[in-house]
């Protein structure tokens, strides 16, 4: 359940040589912003936008962060548009297993780990998994040993045909909503090793369970008036439901931390919460 360190560091998706202001114009569009509008967020004018986007005015360090962030850009983009200003990287990104990190390990360790017996797991911006406790352990098994070599990956452990995907009793339901997460991830972020992931697990196979049971009625679950979209998974026998939770951390100042998720699993009817509290008791 320890926390391990992320892999290689990912790199910025904005090119420093194409100049602040084009990249500026681009996170606008993106976020179909106006010029007006943007200056008004940020109390500067129109024309001054306009003067940063077509490179006629270099922004200073203190406006280039706060057009960033009424952009919602991501803070390794902040970054990448500081360096294309001439300006220095405003946010560290600090390794995970340094020792100025202590604290934020051990208090996820202990989050997820006073959670038991019901799965949660911690994940970066990609969906390696850098924790996991228990009850993500046992859902775990039987899952082929090379989608568990590290770095394991929470997607393609889940959608991978040797992994829960065949398991997994709403498969076509779960897919789509994990693919559609993703999407508007990359729709975000417009991070390229999130969108290569995207179009692996996409091209997935179904299951060949699935596609047998597709149009069948399902005898096996109780029906259950379901509060949001449960992810419903064969184990030991029985099916047990869970509803999906991501947590984030607020107003980070850490690339690391600020691409940091904490995903828990609620047990989503009395059947699976008694069948978890059994494996405790």
């Amino acid at each position: 359940m320890s926390i391990v360190a992320a892999g290689p560091t990912r790199p910025s998706t904005t090119s420093a040589g194409k100049g602040v202001g084009p990249l500026l114009r681009g996170w606008r569009e993106q976020r179909r912003v106006s010029q007006l509008e943007l200056a008004l967020r940020a109390d500067s004018s129109a024309r001054h936008i306009s003067f940063i986007e077509t490179g006629r005015s270099r922004p200073s360090e203190e406006m280039v962060l706060r057009l960033a962030e009424h952009l919602d850009v991501p803070v390794r983009e902040r970054n990448a548009l500081l360096l294309a200003a001439g300006y220095a990287p405003h946010y560290p990104e600090t390794p995970l297993d340094d020792p100025s990190m202590d604290a934020l390990r051990q208090g996820m360790e202990r989050l997820i780990q006073g959670y038991e017996p019901y799965p949660a797991l911690v994940v970066d911006a990609t969906y390696t998994v850098l924790a996991a406790n228990r009850g993500i352990t046992m859902l775990l098994e039987g899952v082929s040993e090379s989608l568990l070599t590290p770095p394991l990956n929470a997607m393609r452990l889940t959608l991978h045909p040797e992994g829960l995907a065949p398991r997994i009793r709403n498969h076509r339901e779960w897919r789509d909503h994990l693919l559609a997460q993703m999407e508007r991830q990359i729709a975000l972020d417009r991070s390229e090793p999130l969108r290569a992931l995207h179009e692996e697990v996409a091209a997935y196979p179904v299951p060949e369970q699935e596609r047998e049971r597709e149009g069948e009625p399902d005898g096996g679950v109780e029906p259950v008036p379901y509060f949001a979209l449960p992810l419903q998974i064969e184990h030991g026998g029985r099916v047990l439901s869970f509803i999906s939770s991501i947590s984030t951390f607020n107003t980070p100042m850490d690339v690391t931390v600020a691409e940091l998720a904490i995903e828990t699993f609620l047990p989503a009817d009395p059947a699976t919460v008694k069948y978890l509290q059994s494996l405790v008791s």
